[in-house]
């Protein structure tokens, strides 16, 4: 399995036993980065965990699942949880299917099963990650599936605790939610959305885990599940079962719809949830106000740039939602290209040699372990701490001189239009229009260099035609280096599959500058 993390929120992880961290260990400069895979569904980004030992002789860019796929079965022969249910199928009844109309995203579902990670104090007297609930139970699995679901479940419980062993009872904890995503070797992918609080009762006791598997890549939907979910904790857990099977059987809505979901509640009576979809469903994972709270616009220009010339980046901060909610608001600045390397928002420190990788990440790190990662050659290492003495603890040199001139300063003036204290949705609407120009007047004309042998045939990109053709010494400089990046290669891929008549949101914009530039252009 390859293992892509967005966290929001601190989380910490007691290992499932000494052999494994020591095992971790002992792959020490073997980490390699993903090769570019496609995109498929809601989500929008890629990233695996360092590879084995086996993979060193097929090549940096080699899928980086063995390592994994061995940790997962030392997990599982360490201590073998409830036996996990099968997932629910993501295919609708013919019947069903046929009773969908536009408001609803056709074949989805909610989520496949919620489960509670509870820390347990082991004879050894640390606490280790344990499910201790699971809805809902499932059955008639065979005998690889279980295995299968055994190790994923196992994983889980790594993330929902994924740093540090020093765990004590507490009398006091902040409840906060972060989500990762669990991407098969088939391509197939699992969100996992998490909310860790203190449970109900009385005298220091350890935080538990709350944790959503679904299909779904939608942060702000399960982030108001969850509040529903801890309300019901609050007073019982038998209460949580009725909200959830409301949940399960509810049609997933379409991007701008709503869904309604009634729900029990003693004292309080029947209680109807809205839940809403963004329209831009590209966007409903994301929040960047944490982004723009912790570096300024100038800084995420920069930061911008690197990403965008695949580069190696690490963020450093204390808060572990800090990290997650800015390195996905990064990779979204990208669209619509996607991140294709390493990404793991938040790095356990027993896989902290995954910053030894040659090839390009976004790494997410606590500040604690910031000299364990910055003696790293050719990388950004940004810290986004308080009262930090300078945001670019290490950088190449380059970041502010990537982008062509006129267009980073075309950037930072169309961030300026956004208030100092936006909302979510005013910053949903300003950052992209800041950052989408920007891919639409450097490469809006790659559609004319996709040549095509005839009617329904795929096309072939010209590539050497393509940057030739722009007229600025600058841009033209920046692009040839940007198409050898793997998003722009994989970008191209697609395109050069999909018939010549087919729009989407990108070509839209494209469309409406061309039209203003000949219009422009009429005027003189």
């Amino acid at each position: 399995m390859k293992l892509q993390m967005f966290f929001g929120g601190e989380t910490d992880y007691s290992p499932p036993s000494e052999k494994i961290a020591d095992d971790l260990r002992a792959l020490r400069g073997t980490a390699r980065s993903p090769s570019a895979d496609k995109p498929g569904g809601n989500e929008t980004h890629k990233g695996m965990l360092p590879p084995g030992e086996d993979e060193e002789d097929k090549g940096a860019m080699k899928r980086l699942s063995t390592m994994w796929t061995s940790f997962r079965g030392k997990m599982s022969r360490d201590r073998a949880p409830k036996e996990p249910d099968s997932p629910l199928s993501s295919e609708l009844a013919p019947v069903e299917e046929k009773r969908r109309d536009q408001h609803y995203a056709s074949g989805q579902f909610f989520f496949e099963y919620l489960v509670v990670v509870s820390l347990k104090k082991t004879k050894s007297g640390v606490y280790e990650p344990q499910i201790t609930y699971q809805f809902p139970k499932k059955d008639g699995m065979v005998r690889f599936q279980k295995e299968e679901e055994e190790k994923t479940l196992k994983a889980i419980t790594l993330f929902c605790f994924p740093e540090g062993i020093n765990w004590a009872p507490l009398t006091e904890y902040c409840s906060e939610t972060f989500s990762f995503v669990l991407t098969e070797i088939d391509g197939s992918r699992r969100n996992g959305y998490c909310r860790r609080l203190l449970p109900h009762g009385n005298g220091a006791r350890p935080p538990e885990a709350y944790c959503i598997i679904s299909k779904v890549a939608c942060f702000g939907l399960f982030s108001k599940i969850f509040d529903e979910v801890e309300k019901r904790r609050q007073k019982s857990m038998a209460m949580i079962y009725p909200f959830m099977q409301s949940l399960r059987e509810a049609p997933f809505p379409a991007p701008g719809n709503t869904v309604n979901i009634k729900s029990f509640i003693p004292e309080s009576g029947t209680e109807i949830i809205s839940l809403t979809r963004p329209i831009d469903s590209w966007l409903e994972h994301v929040d960047f106000r944490v982004l723009f709270r912790c570096l300024t616009d100038e800084e995420v220009v920069q930061v911008f740039a690197a990403t965008v010339l695949e580069r190696r980046i690490i963020f450093i901060a204390e808060e572990l939602g800090t990290l997650s909610q800015v390195i996905h608001a990064v990779t979204v600045l990208l669209y619509p290209f996607i991140w294709q390397h390493t990404l793991i928002s938040i790095v356990p420190e027993i896989l902290i040699d995954v910053v030894m990788a040659p090839t390009p990440y976004l790494l997410g790190v606590q500040k604690r372990l910031t000299d364990q990662v910055t003696d790293q050659g050719d990388l950004l290492a940004v810290d986004l701490s308080e009262g930090r003495k300078q945001t670019f603890i290490r950088e190449i040199g380059d970041e502010d001189s990537i982008l062509p001139h006129k267009l980073r300063e075309e950037i930072l003036n169309a961030l300026k239009a956004r208030n100092e204290n936006a909302t979510l949705e005013e910053l949903n609407r300003v950052v992209p229009e800041a950052f989408l120009p920007f891919f639409v007047k450097t490469v809006g004309h790659f559609s004319k260099y996709i040549v095509r042998n005839g009617p329904g045939q795929p096309g072939q990109f010209q590539k050497r035609n393509f940057y030739k053709a722009l007229e600025s010494k600058s841009t033209r400089h920046f692009v040839k280096k940007f198409v050898e990046t793997q998003m722009f290669d994989l970008f191209i891929q697609e395109a050069e599959q999909r018939p010549a008549n087919q729009n989407g949101f990108f070509e839209q914009k494209i469309a409406e500058y061309q039209k203003k530039m000949r219009e422009k252009t009429k005027k003189h």
